[in-house]
Formats: C-alpha cells, structure tokens, sequence
C-alpha cells in the first residue's frame, strides 16, 4: 500500500502540472480534479486532506482577508481616481508608468506579503491600461515580478522567505545584513529588462492628457473610514506580532475584513452578498487543492525519499550544494506554489543535513529555537533566493502569480501559462544567474 500510495500521489501530482502546463485544464479545476483523486484512491482521507488545508488556514485567511477589503472600496470609485492620477503623473509616458509600477511597489512589498501587495495595487492596473491604450496584463505581469523580487528585501515580504527564516532562527536584522542585497539586485535586473520584455509600453506615449476621463471619487465619508481601516491594518501588518499580545496578520487581515463589511452594510453602498460573491473564490480553492496534492506527497514518503538522494548526490560539498538547492528550488517553484514548496522543503533539508552529520538531530524537532551550524546556512539562504525568484518563471510559481491571474480574470481577460512563460522565463533566468553568483562571493 506504502508503494501504491505513493506512486500514486507522484503520478497525480505531475499529471495536474501537466494538465496547467499545457492548458489542458483550468488551473483550479487541475488542482481540484488532482486532490478529489487522491481521495478515491485513499492515498489521503477527508481528515487528512482537510488537517492538510488546515495547516495553511493563515495564508487562506489572509488572503480572504483583504480580497474582502479591495472589494469592499470598489463603489468608491477611489481605483478609477488613482489610476488616472498615475497616467497623469507619468506624463503619458509609457517607459514612466512602468517604472512607477517599480517605485511603488518595491517599498510596499518590503514590508507587507507580496500577494497581499498585488491584490491592493492590481485593481489599479485595468483602467490605467485602458486609458493609455495598452494592454493590463504585461502591467499585471509586471507588478508580480516586482512583488515577487521585492520580497527578499525584509524578512517579512514574501511568506516563504519566512516560512525558512524562521525555521533557521534568523533574525529581522540579521537578514537585513545578510541576505537583503540580494533582493536589490533582483529589483535591479528587472528594470533593466524592462524595454526588453514590455518594448510596446516602453515607448508608448499618449500626446493628449486633457483626453483622461475625469472620474470622481464617490462616497467620501466611507472612504475616509475605510482609509483608517487600511491605514490600522497596514501598521498591524508590520507591528502586530511584535505587541504583548502578538495580532498574526492573518488576524489583523480578517478584521480589517469585517471593518470594511461593516461600514459598507450601515452605509448601504453595497450588500454584503454582491462582496462576497465577487470574491476570488477560484484562488482561493485552487490553493486549497495544492496543500493537499503537497501534504499527500509528505505522508507517502515521496519528499523523504526525496532529501535522500539529495544527500547522495551533494555529499558534504556545500558550496555545491547550494548552487543546485538555488537551481532545484528554483526549477520547482516555477512549477509548484512556492508556499506549500518550501513547507515542504525545509524538513527534507533539515532532514539532508543531518543525514550527512552536518548537524544534530535536535534541528528537525519543529520547536528548535537554536542556532543552526554556520557552514549549513548558505543551503537555506539558496532556499529562500530559489523559492521567491523560480516563483517568477510561471503562472502558478507563486501566490502572487495566482492572484493577478485571477484578477485579470474578473476583468475579462485571462493569463495563460504560455503568455506568462514568455515574461517569466527570461526574469527567472537572469535574477536565478545572478543570486548564484552573488553566493558565491558573498557566501561561499
């Protein structure tokens, strides 16, 4: 049964990336065909499946969250407004706006979850396109590199890179130190990428500005609240686990959530059912399946088999170790969401570098709160660089990638795996090429 089990859950697990890769299926229904399988076959049960998603209930509701909040703001027209002030900034100017898009959002991702950062700014992005007479989804396409890149610069901007901080004990200023630089170089290379992957924007240039729409900005007394809102969740999301009683953000996102429910139900702008029923549902149920398709590959020993042959192949060589870690994680997580990746990840190599007497045992109890040896760290370092940027490569690399595709979705246009592979590709390659060299000098 052992064999079965997971023979199966390897087979259908690499038949639902098939079927994404190739179009062949929606992403969601993939995802949910794949994990529905596991069930038949009894690799998983409901329990399991359901403790699985469970594990994860932080980034759903975090995500949940703050979809409610963006569509909570959408009867403001406050989207419309910044939009057309942006185009206005940017002078009509093609090569400008997407050079704000970087400005902007590379401080936000510092400090908040890149997807959380690409759900506030994407609603942007439709109509600034619209009105400068381009196509939203490169801008899309855009803003989730950036987000993706700009994550590596704090501790704290992408969930993975967290999710390993913290399961290596590194701390928020110790990071800074080490392993910021390396997201400053991400951000670096896709700007000089930029007329190379968008030359149509890149030189595009409305002549006549006076020709914007001039959209108001409606119900302002909700949105004055709704600001405050923002504004309370948004420093929640940098101090909250830091106060005497720690707020996760997960829990500050859902407040905020029925912050924003409450002020639009009492000021009758919008009935609580349309918000909830124009949420992102398919991300949401598409992340879902993949904690179960990444949990079903845990429980039959594919992963542990896995770190295995890892320890075969690397030995002790840690200098080449942690090239092929960059460029496995990095590989993978083009194909696999990098949060249920790295979850993943982190007790196979944990598991490794114990296997080959690097380190003691005691760091695979899941409360180690000490110090791993120095000689290790650059292993989970390319971890952390090869999770976030693979995440670049394709549609479904990171959680970012699923919400602008979701986004562009309700604004009826889609983005195909084929379309984003075509940007992400060339990105991957160059920051995964550089984060390798920047190790080697800086680490190895």
């Amino acid at each position: 049964m052992g064999s079965f089990a997971a023979v199966s859950s390897l087979s259908v697990f690499l038949g639902v990336l098939v079927c994404i890769m190739t179009e062949r299926l929606q992403l969601t229904i993939a995802a949910m065909l794949g994990a529905l399988l596991l069930l038949f076959l009894n690799v998983l049960t409901l329990t399991e499946a359901v403790d699985y998603i469970a594990q994860s209930y932080a980034t759903l509701a975090l995500f949940f969250g703050v979809m409610v909040m963006v569509r909570a703001f959408e009867p403001t027209g406050i989207f419309e407004f910044l939009a057309t002030q942006m185009v206005r900034m940017a002078g009509g100017q093609g090569k400008r706006l997407l050079l704000g898009i970087v400005a902007i959002t590379t401080p936000i991702c510092a400090v908040l979850p890149n997807a959380t950062t690409v759900m506030l700014l994407a609603p942007l992005l439709p109509p600034i396109a619209t009105e400068l007479g381009v196509n939203f989804v490169p801008l899309l396409i855009l803003l989730v590199f950036v987000a993706n890149s700009a994550g590596l610069l704090t501790l704290v901007g992408d969930p993975a890179t967290f999710i390993v901080g913290d399961a290596v004990n590194i701390s928020f200023l110790d990071y800074l130190k080490s392993l910021s630089l390396g997201g400053a170089i991400a951000i670096a290379a896709i700007v000089v990428m930029l007329p190379i992957l968008f030359p149509t924007i890149w030189h595009k240039q409305l002549d006549n500005l006076a020709q914007l729409p001039h959209p108001r900005v409606n119900h302002p007394r909700m949105l004055m609240l709704g600001g405050l809102i923002v504004a309370l969740v948004l420093t929640l999301f940098v101090v909250g686990e830091t106060l005497p009683v720690p707020i996760s953000p997960a829990t500050v996102a859902l407040m905020g959530a029925a912050l924003c429910l409450l002020i639009t139900h009492h000021s009758r702008i919008d009935s609580i059912q349309n918000i909830l029923r124009d949420l992102d549902w398919s991300t949401l149920l598409f992340f879902m399946s993949v904690f179960v398709l990444i949990g079903s590959l845990e429980k039959t020993g594919v992963l542990s088999a896995a770190s295995s042959v890892l320890a075969l192949i690397l030995g002790h060589n840690i200098a080449l170790g942690s090239l092929l870690v960059l460029l496995l994680v990095g590989g993978l997580s083009s194909l696999v969401p990098n949060i249920p990746l790295v979850v993943a990840m982190v007790p196979l190599l944990k598991e490794y570098v114990v296997n080959v007497g690097l380190a003691t045992p005691d760091i695979l109890d899941p409360n180690f709160a000490g110090n791993l040896p120095i000689e290790v760290l650059p292993l989970f370092y390319a971890m952390m660089y090869g999770a976030t940027l693979g995440g670049n490569g394709t549609l479904i690399g990171a959680s970012s990638n699923i919400v602008a595709a979701g986004v562009a979705e309700q604004h009826g246009k889609s983005i195909s795996f084929r379309t984003f592979l075509k940007y992400g590709f060339p990105i991957a390659a160059v920051q995964l090429t550089l984060m390798g060299v920047y190790m080697l000098m800086r680490f190895l």
